[in-house]
């Protein structure tokens, strides 16, 4: 099949050049991959996307957005604090992020890492020593163009009065605002009303 369709598209130079990065792609091997300044990916499904990512960028193959799933983090019961399911995912994010960041080093300022949660958890335990679905939670952002070293945006408090619903930190920065910012400043999209319908972007200075 790939005689033929190097014979098919011999004078196409697209084609050949996707042919050539089917063939780049197909030599790589995340199990045999070593990472840069000695970088330890978590031995988890997180760990080895990341891993993947990091190999996919070096081999330079075009890659320019990468969406990694982590899930699990539905804790409603038995979340636990310094021990137990919750510590157990924050443990994999960390160590999966700081790995990234260290074998990534030399390119950190032609990358931008986003984490982001689709929903936020309650202030309060519940009665099975866990947290319910929630309102506000956070963003992270990693890179070399970013801002880093600060908390931006505004702590909404916990204090009586400043928990919105039945118990939940209230949002005070839109998640769109933060995409909308890395989408004109690093991707150079500026389609942002067909990205995000209706909802005009504020400028948050997260990318510098």
């Amino acid at each position: 099949m790939r005689v033929a369709l190097d014979t098919v598209y011999a004078d196409d130079v697209p084609a050949q050049d996707t042919l050539s990065i089917m063939d780049t792609l197909e030599r790589l091997d995340p199990l045999t991959y070593t990472a840069a300044r000695s970088a330890k990916y978590p031995d988890t499904e997180f760990g080895l996307a990341l891993k993947q990512t990091a190999m996919l960028i070096k081999a330079e193959v075009g890659l320019e957005v990468s969406a990694i799933d982590v899930g699990g983090w539905d804790t409603h019961f038995a979340q636990g604090s310094t021990s137990g399911l919750m510590p157990n995912l924050m443990e994999d994010l960390a160590e999966g992020l700081a790995a990234f960041h260290a074998d990534m080093f030399d390119r950190m300022r032609d990358l931008t890492t986003v984490s982001m949660s689709e929903f936020g958890r309650r202030a309060s335990e519940n009665g099975s020593l866990g947290t319910d679905h929630g309102h506000g939670s956070m963003m992270m952002v990693l890179g070399g163009n970013v801002n880093g070293g600060k908390v931006h945006g505004e702590w909404p408090g916990m204090r009586e009065g400043q928990l919105i619903g039945p118990g939940d930190l209230a949002v005070t920065t839109d998640y769109r605002d933060v995409l909308s910012e890395i989408l004109t400043r690093r991707l150079n999209n500026e389609a942002l009303s067909d990205i995000f319908p209706n909802h005009e972007p504020r400028t948050l200075g997260i990318i510098g």
